[in-house]
């Protein structure tokens, strides 16, 4: 398996590598010290799994970096490595095509099966936009399971323009309590409504929830 390693500091990749090796014992590890590096890398490396890419890297352009690596290799992983994880941040690299993103403040253990997830097709988010999942769940509905793939898109079109709002203003980022003052509801009826709203879409929590309706975009 052939990951990629693009971040312009040196000293960072060499401590990705051991961690990375926990992967499988096959893992083969590139590097790229700025962007245009990984665009050759990724032009010319056969069977390209994933890559490990650094939003602040030399020549990244931000979004737009991720859009055009995506678009040149579209069945490629791109995992965002950052030390900026605000929800608009972390949001921004999902639409622009990331399949994760992992902060840089975490632990090489807890990176590591975050890059599991991915490569099984999930889709791994820093805790500032998973660890409120817990507390809008009860646990999983009758129909789901955490190892659920995303619905196809055509499951948002049923939903009516009130859920399509709430959906919205969740994707933006905003706390229950914050999207109840701009609806003028209660908290506890925004999270009634959300448990209802991830039920019909096939949602376990609020992060396949940004997952399912930024697909259907």
């Amino acid at each position: 398996m052939k990951i990629l390693v693009a971040d312009d500091h040196k000293l960072l990749r060499e401590g990705l590598k051991p961690f990375l090796r926990e992967l499988a014992d096959d893992v083969v590890i590139l590097e790229a010290a700025n962007f245009q590096e990984t665009l050759d890398v990724a032009a010319n490396t056969q069977s390209l799994r994933m890559v490990l890419l650094d939003l602040s890297m030399p020549g990244m352009n931000g979004m737009h970096g991720i859009a055009l690596l995506r678009a040149q290799h579209p069945k490629l992983s791109v995992v965002i490595l950052s030390g900026d994880s605000r929800r608009e941040t972390v949001l921004g690299a999902l639409q622009a095509g990331a399949a994760g993103f992992i902060a840089k403040t975490i632990s090489g253990a807890a990176m590591v099966n975050a890059l599991r997830l991915v490569l099984s097709g999930e889709t791994c988010l820093p805790a500032n936009i998973a660890d409120t999942d817990e507390a809008e769940t009860d646990g999983p509905p009758p129909d789901a399971t955490a190892g659920d793939v995303a619905p196809p898109p055509s499951r948002l079109n049923g939903l009516n323009g009130r859920d399509r709002e709430i959906l919205a203003l969740v994707v933006e980022g905003l706390t229950n309590k914050e999207i109840g003052r701009r609806i003028g509801l209660q908290e506890v009826t925004i999270k009634a409504h959300l448990r209802s709203l991830y039920r019909r879409i096939g949602a376990v929590n609020r992060a396949q929830a940004v997952r399912i309706t930024l697909q259907s975009q």
